[in-house]
């Protein structure tokens, strides 16, 4: 599968390295560079850029994430030089999450759009205390060890990728987007506790039917 490649450009070659290795936790079959820093000292540079865009490229685009202003100038050039520019795409989003997020969801196959969308959606879409009604939902005791951490809480939201269905997932008067991995680590569950899953839409039930899989099988864990 051709996923969508993600650039974390950082005047720090170490920040950009980090971020880089924490969202390849959660997303491992993305391809996730990054472009950081200059030769023995902080900065950007076109060339590092450019070629991290190339590298991330498997033909279904790419999103370009940046930490201060002139990171974004010249993620912009880089984008602005590409033979076709709609290759690429410079997001105004939070480094740290808009990286994870997006990664998250080009692990489950989603469009360039689609990742660019879930990128700068990054911190709006949080935990709530929208209420939920549970009734047809599914019950699920957290038995792995630390709850709907970041590994989990991915493979949670990528099942749920090509599936015609809105799930929420609820924990002590709070609801969460189960498609967001952000909003999901927001609840703040750990090992023993117990979550709601509820679906509605066409797909619903199909939804609810992998998740109670996936809680079979400990989230992976």
């Amino acid at each position: 599968m051709r996923r969508v490649g993600v650039v974390v450009v950082s005047h720090s070659g170490r920040l950009a390295e980090g971020v880089v290795e924490l969202a390849r936790q959660m997303a491992p079959d993305v391809p996730l560079i990054a472009a950081g820093g200059l030769a023995g000292g902080l900065g950007t540079d076109f060339d590092a850029v450019s070629d991290a865009v190339a590298q991330a490229q498997s033909g279904a685009g790419v999103v370009l994430l940046y930490d201060l202003g002139s990171a974004k100038m010249v993620a912009d050039l880089a984008v602005e030089m590409l033979g076709d520019p709609s290759d690429a795409v410079v997001v105004d989003a939070p480094l740290v999450e808009g990286a994870v997020a997006a990664a998250v969801a080009a692990q489950g196959g989603a469009t360039l759009d689609a990742v660019l969308s879930a990128a700068a959606s990054a911190l709006t879409d949080l935990a709530s205390d929208k209420p939920v009604d549970p009734e047809d939902g599914l019950e699920i005791v957290l038995t792995n060890a630390v709850g709907l951490h970041a590994r989990p809480a991915a493979l949670l939201a990528s099942t749920l990728t090509g599936l015609d269905a809105e799930v929420t997932v609820s924990f002590s008067g709070h609801s969460a987007n189960a498609r967001s991995v952000l909003a999901l680590l927001s609840l703040g569950t750990t090992g023993g506790d117990q979550v709601t899953v509820t679906a509605t839409g066409p797909d619903a039930t199909e939804a609810l039917r992998r998740i109670g899989d996936l809680a079979t099988h400990n989230f992976g864990d």
